[in-house]
């Protein structure tokens, strides 16, 4: 007796994933294996030295970053949680540092800005590795006024204008060519409207209950300061970690 053949079907859910091909593996494998980090004179930092204010401290580190040729210093990591309780992370640009906070800005539309209106409080991490210096703040974000964000807007770029006049941010996407015709439609606009703005644009302030800095340390004995405080009118206390 004869029998047909089974029709193709997809792989049992049980089944082990491909693997990528051996050479691929064996290549990441060998070049994550051999980089070093800090390739270069570190600076020094005394930790009794260290202003009262984590905000004296971060302008004092940001400036060296840049004075050191450090690729965007500016550049920032943004932790939030989700509506899942999860965390979720990405970069966004630091717009300012004064006594009001630590400012940056989205639409309230995204991603970040529906976890932000849910649970406004965020992390921000900053990392210089020109300099071996990494910052980690925590706390509260705040919402600036409708005002703060026009400023805001109107003070960058055209391309930063046109970027959000294009809006939609994190929105499912058709297709690149979906995008591209709205990306131009929005440069068009804010080359001939420098004055448009987008409703939804907003400006956070982070206000840290904490803040760390990190020195690294060739023969891995990092500083590590943390200052605290839990209102932002309470005044700041410090100690050191282990690294």
């Amino acid at each position: 007796m004869t029998h047909a053949p089974r029709p193709h079907s997809a792989p049992d859910a049980t089944e082990a994933p491909a693997t990528p091909p051996a050479s691929t593996a064996g290549a990441f494998d060998a070049a994550l294996r051999a980089l070093r980090v800090w390739d270069t004179e570190l600076p020094a930092f005394d930790p009794a030295d260290a202003p009262d204010d984590p905000l004296e401290l971060f302008r004092a580190w940001f400036l060296d970053a840049a004075a050191a040729g450090q690729a965007e210093p500016h550049a920032a990591q943004l932790a939030t949680a989700g509506a899942d309780g999860l965390p979720d992370v990405r970069t966004v640009m630091l717009h300012g540092a004064d006594e009001r906070g630590w400012r940056f800005a989205s639409h309230a539309t995204s991603a970040k800005g529906r976890q932000l209106a849910a649970r406004p409080y965020a992390a921000l991490h900053f990392y210089w590795p020109l300099r071996a210096r990494q910052i980690r703040l925590r706390g509260p974000v705040e919402t600036g006024t409708a005002e703060e964000a026009y400023e805001d807007l109107h003070a960058r770029t055209t391309g930063a204008l046109a970027a959000a006049l294009t809006g939609r941010q994190s929105e499912p996407l058709a297709s690149t060519r979906d995008l591209a015709e709205a990306s131009e439609a929005a440069w068009e606009r804010a080359a001939s409207d420098p004055a448009a703005h987008a409703p939804t644009w907003t400006v956070y302030r982070l206000v840290p209950q904490e803040a760390e800095f990190f020195q690294g340390d060739a023969r891995r004995r990092h500083v590590r300061l943390r200052y605290r405080r839990p209102s932002p009118t309470a005044p700041w206390t410090r100690g050191l970690l282990w690294p």
